[in-house]
């Protein structure tokens, strides 16, 4: 098979959204793939396991045995397209639901140019509860500011039909990505043990953002395929970016959530923070920093044990800074 497809599922999280999910995968016009799967659940015969053996045995379906987090499940399931011989992986949610031609047309738009590492539908609001497929935005891909701060283009506001373009964009959303796999192997790195797409250091939220600054950083584009639509149902969308804004917004948050958030914010700044950047990037990357300590010290005092964190993990960051593969004019990414 020339694409393997790959999700997660993980406990009542994702069960209610299988029927749909599924559904929308198998009526694909695009034919030529294998969809495998990794159960993150901690019990082996869950509902997500029952529902997919009893309805869709056809997908690849392994039982964790635990919670691997996004990245170290995703690479389990890189692996093993690697390992077949397929040529792109498609990283997508299941609290989703895809238009039949979205994976056609992504598929068409990465073997026009072989440029091109990794691509992204644009995605739009589903409302899950009314089964309403809505006009509003929730990832037109990821830009990322001169702070370093990332966040989903255009989300939130209503979509026109004009917007069903093609365009280079900063990053890929890893909620759906399709990426091609020799640049997942130019861009991977060895933690001593075992070969890293996704850095495992983040067990989820922004791995999505570290490979794509990865890519872009090896030479590989990153782009919009408008006119290829994806459906998804996110609970919370970005309310701004004012003080004021981002406190609201963490009100909102999940305690876990934002201890990842705020982590691998800090794991992203140390791996990048040497390279040949200007100086009012360093600036600004180095200045936001000190926002976020200081809102920590002032609302979140409990993620100050995450430096810890962090200072213990300081040799693995050290690998990954080391085996970065610079193959462009870091003034690009600055663009």
């Amino acid at each position: 098979m020339r694409l393997y497809i790959g999700f997660i599922t993980y406990s009542e999280s994702t069960i209610k959204y299988l029927p749909y999910f599924l559904l929308s995968l198998r009526n694909q016009t695009y034919k030529d793939y294998k969809i495998i799967a990794i159960d993150n659940s901690e019990e082996k015969n869950n509902k997500n396991v029952v529902y997919i053996k009893n309805n869709f045995s056809e997908i690849d379906l392994k039982w964790a045995g635990e919670n691997l987090g996004f990245a170290k499940a995703y690479n389990l399931m890189i692996n093993q397209a690697i390992k077949d011989n397929a040529e792109y992986f498609l990283c997508i949610n299941p609290d989703m639901i895809l238009e039949p031609d979205m994976i056609e047309k992504l598929i068409k738009a990465i073997e026009k140019d072989e440029k091109i590492g990794a691509l992204q539908p644009k995605i739009l609001k589903w409302d899950f509860e009314n089964n309403i497929k809505t006009k509003i935005v929730d990832s037109y891909g990821i830009i990322c500011d001169q702070k370093f701060r990332f966040k989903d283009d255009a989300q939130g506001q209503i979509d026109i039909d004009k917007n069903n373009i093609t365009k280079d964009i900063f990053g890929f959303t890893g909620a759906a990505g399709l990426i091609r796999l020799t640049a997942l192997q130019d861009t991977s790195f060895f933690n001593g043990k075992n070969i890293e797409y996704f850095d495992e250091l983040m067990f989820m939220y922004k791995e999505d953002c570290d490979l794509s600054l990865r890519l872009r950083l090896s030479g590989w584009k990153i782009v919009l395929i408008g006119s290829a639509i994806a459906y998804h149902d996110r609970e919370a969308s970005r309310m701004g970016d004012s003080i004021w804004q981002i406190i609201q917004n963490r009100r909102g948050k999940k305690r876990k959530i934002k201890q990842w958030s705020f982590f691998n914010q800090w794991i992203i700044t140390l791996k990048y923070c040497n390279l040949a950047f200007s100086l009012e990037t360093k600036f600004w990357l180095w200045w936001y920093q000190l926002e976020v300590l200081i809102f920590t010290i002032l609302f979140e005092q409990y993620w100050l044990k995450e430096l810890i964190k962090l200072w213990k993990l300081k040799n693995e960051i050290k690998k990954r800074k080391e085996q970065l593969k610079i193959k462009i004019d870091i003034k690009e990414i600055e663009k």
